[in-house]
């Protein structure tokens, strides 16, 4: 089981929205067959996406309004 604090979760991404939105997509793409960026032995997709958000290796980049 995987026991992150959303508190250090909130250090990489700053808003709860884009940190479910952020980690359902990279989940999506591992169980499409990406490779891992951090060495686990972590199953679930879910949990490897949110490992990898701690790690720093997953990040989000804000879109410019005009």
């Amino acid at each position: 089981m995987l026991d992150i604090p959303k508190e250090e979760l909130l250090k990489r991404i700053p808003s709860t929205y884009k940190l479910v939105i952020v980690a359902s997509r990279r989940a999506f793409d591992i169980n499409e067959g990406s490779p891992r960026l951090v060495p686990t032995k972590l199953e679930k997709a879910s949990q490897v996406a949110l490992e990898e958000i701690r790690q720093g290796k997953v990040t989000y980049k804000e879109k410019e309004t005009k």
